[in-house]
């Protein structure tokens, strides 16, 4: 049996505003997390970018990492899901004020859910 290594994640006082702006850079990473904000987890697989899988798998390590999202693995299969309490702990206002932003301009509307049938 091969022993799986749970993915790091900061504690809520371990997230920085520098690392959270960072992340949200990126207009992939803001479908992400425009995606996760109705509170679901969603499989990897579930996941419709723009870009290629190993790609995808960079992205979401940038937004663990940086504290936005929480990663889970279950058997091969890895979830993840927004950690939108944690950051509305730690700075309040600052999640909902970019989707906000991100809605308004169009910003990630490429990320898309996988539907049955494609």
């Amino acid at each position: 049996m091969v022993a799986v290594k749970a993915a790091a994640h900061p504690d809520v006082e371990e997230i920085s505003l520098p690392d959270v702006l960072s992340a949200l850079s990126d207009p992939v990473r803001v479908g992400l997390v425009r995606l996760l904000s109705d509170g679901r987890e969603r499989g990897w697989g579930e996941l419709r970018v723009p870009v290629a899988k190993s790609t995808l798998s960079h992205h979401l390590r940038v937004l663990r990492a940086a504290g936005i999202t929480r990663t889970r693995q279950e058997g091969t299969r890895c979830y993840v899901a927004l950690r939108d309490a944690d950051l509305e702990v730690r700075y309040p206002g600052l999640l909902r004020a970019v989707l906000s932003g991100a809605v308004a301009e169009g910003v990630g509307e490429q990320v898309h859910e996988v539907r049955d049938g494609g």
